[in-house]
């Protein structure tokens, strides 16, 4: 593995053999974060937008786990 910083990126390379789908997950992380950084949003409208999605996705999905 080698990381290099430049004036405007860091760049990381890494062996052909790596596990793509763990980088993968390595990568939406380091995106999210990179994201949240630049929020200007309370804790409390993070938890209202939780709240709503948890919501939102139990009422699509609550007849997979309820019989």
């Amino acid at each position: 593995m080698h990381i290099e910083r430049t004036n405007k990126e860091i760049l990381i390379r890494l062996s052909s053999e790596t596990d793509l789908i763990g980088l993968q997950r390595i990568l939406d992380y380091l995106k999210f974060r990179e994201i949240a950084s630049k929020s200007k949003a309370s804790q409390e409208q993070i938890d209202e937008i939780v709240i709503a999605s948890k919501k939102t996705w139990w009422n699509k999905n609550k007849s997979r786990f309820i019989k």
